[in-house]
């Protein structure tokens, strides 16, 4: 159980693309709001769940806080858990991630002492929705939401910050086909996840 990490999953979304809201959605026998925090509180001592400002309620086991900044999406949910928690560092997802490893989350955590982001980048696409931010990022997304810049990619680019990148190479005997990065967006993501949870057995 990991102490000096909070686990924060992203459950505010709009779902425009999937029109409904996609926490409650069903994968296996659990919701997608479920399957993502039953592995993080296996993970994680500490738990948030990080809504939107004007999201409905949600009742869970776990302490649910509210965006700090508005209308600022993932970019101001990762600001919210960073500031919301009472550890130095955070492991963030979203909520439509149905294949959460933790052996590939431990994989992230363990390096937290050689970088204030530690982030996936497969097939030269960057995950910044499964990785690990320290509290020495916060001044960088303020400056970023000051400036409108929601991009939550680019804080890689910021000079301040150490970035560790977790590549297929450190996935290899892990996660090889890269299962812990899909996330559900539409109804044919939605169909493809329940039918490959049908014929694979999920990830411990």
């Amino acid at each position: 159980m990991e102490i000096e990490v909070t686990g924060v999953l992203l459950a505010g979304g709009k779902s425009r693309r999937m029109g409904e809201d996609k926490r409650h959605l069903v994968v296996g026998a659990q919701t997608l709001l479920e399957r993502g925090l039953a592995v993080l509180q296996a993970s994680f001592r500490e738990i948030l769940v990080v809504i939107a400002q004007n999201s409905p309620p949600l009742i869970i086991d776990a302490r649910v806080v509210r965006d700090l900044v508005p209308d600022c999406g993932s970019l101001g949910g990762l600001y919210t858990g960073l500031t919301q928690a009472t550890t130095p560092y955070i492991f963030v997802v979203a909520c439509d991630m149905p294949f959460l490893n933790q052996t590939v989350i431990a994989q992230f955590t363990s390096q937290r002492a050689t970088a204030d982001i530690v982030m996936a980048k497969l097939d030269a696409r960057l995950h910044p929705m499964h990785a690990l931010y320290s509290k020495r990022c916060v001044p960088a997304l303020e400056a970023m939401i000051q400036a409108r810049q929601l991009k939550i990619q680019e804080i890689v680019s910021q000079s301040s910050l150490r970035v560790r990148y977790v590549t297929e190479g450190d996935l290899l005997t892990i996660d090889p086909s890269g299962r812990s990065f899909y996330n559900v967006n539409t109804v044919e993501d939605l169909e493809a996840a329940r039918s490959l949870l049908a014929r694979i057995p999920p990830l411990e």
